[in-house]
């Protein structure tokens, strides 16, 4: 599924995946309180949440769940970058991630496991 997550449908999937299934009514209380969204705009961009598949509907109540997990969604936005601005090359992202920071021993150590890994 590919999708690009806008930072308001971000906000909301965040609730869901710290909350689990929550009523729209929740979201929209959470919303207004954390980010001082109205209803309207929480209500508005739950909609478009659904449209994209990211979030469900269940009635009666209007309770929402998020159909794709945190970890789904960081691969997916990460593999847009690395897309969009690095020209598929996941290598590159490192590259320019690491340009410029010297690394502890500790972090060369983990980086080296994290490739061992993923080899």
């Amino acid at each position: 599924m590919e999708y690009k997550i806008f930072d308001s449908e971000l906000r909301i999937l965040e609730l869901l995946w710290e909350g689990g299934e929550l009523s729209a009514k929740h979201i929209a209380a959470q919303a207004a309180e954390q980010v001082g969204w109205s209803k309207t705009t929480t209500y508005t961009v739950l909609k478009k949440c659904i449209s994209k598949g990211l979030v469900s509907r269940r009635d009666p109540g209007f309770l929402c769940r998020a159909l794709v997990s945190r970890q789904e969604a960081q691969a997916q936005e990460t593999q847009g970058l690395i897309d969009r601005m690095y020209g598929g090359s996941a290598d590159r992202l490192v590259a320019s991630l690491l340009e410029g920071k010297a690394l502890s021993g500790q972090e060369l150590t983990r980086l080296r496991q994290l490739v061992e890994e993923w080899s």
